[in-house]
């Protein structure tokens, strides 16, 4: 499954939705092992340490210090890893309303991580740019 390329057929065809609960980030340093039984939306290893997104409860839980609370929007549209602009046409729509995003791209799908406060926001600007999309 390759997925989508069309930039106006991404855009017009993404179904964004809100996920529940509170995510934040989190980073352990080079070494450190995951504590056992969380659940990370997403684990990165860079040089200086592992990230994990997880839900704010199951960090709390772990004694883990968070940043950036948020909240995750998932751009229901099966988007190719070499499709190009999709993320660009959306983070800048965000930027021109001052909505700071940390994008993650799964196999399947695009994540965006926005501020808690304004996610539902966010939510209807994505869906108005899709709209715009659509013609």
């Amino acid at each position: 499954m390759a997925g989508e390329t069309d930039l106006k057929a991404l855009l017009a065809s993404m179904k964004p939705e809100l996920i529940a609960g509170i995510h934040v980030f989190v980073t352990l340093p080079a070494g450190v092992s995951v504590p056992e039984g969380l659940e990370a939306v997403m684990l990165f290893r860079e040089r200086e340490g592992t990230t994990l997104i997880l839900l704010e409860d199951e960090a709390q839980a772990a004694g883990l210090e968070a940043a950036f609370r948020c909240r995750m929007i998932t751009l229901n549209i099966h988007s190719s890893l070499e499709a190009v602009g999709f993320l660009a046409a959306i983070t800048a729509r965000l930027a021109a309303a001052g909505i700071g995003v940390n994008p993650v791209s799964g196999f399947y799908h695009d994540h965006l991580f926005v501020p808690a406060g304004r996610a539902e926001e966010a939510l209807h600007l994505l869906r108005e740019l899709a709209k715009d999309s659509a013609g």
